[in-house]
């Protein structure tokens, strides 16, 4: 792939939506990279089960408007 096809790509990756799916991915991914640079017993499934956990519980900040 030449440097011009890469950003003719990637040009068309910023116009494209992401679905929620492939967001949560994404930041799960984001964490997970960040804390296990900061310590290697954390596993791609700790951050998963995590971000689970505090999707599913209620947002606190609606709870005080």
């Amino acid at each position: 792939m030449t440097p011009i096809e890469l950003e003719r790509l990637l040009k068309q990756s910023r116009s494209l939506p992401m679905t929620e799916q492939q967001q949560e991915e994404q930041r799960i991914s984001f964490a997970y990279g960040n804390t296990h640079f900061e310590n290697e017993r954390i596993t791609k499934e700790m951050v998963t089960q995590e971000a689970a956990r505090l999707r599913d519980q209620p947002d606190e900040r609606e709870a005080t408007d």
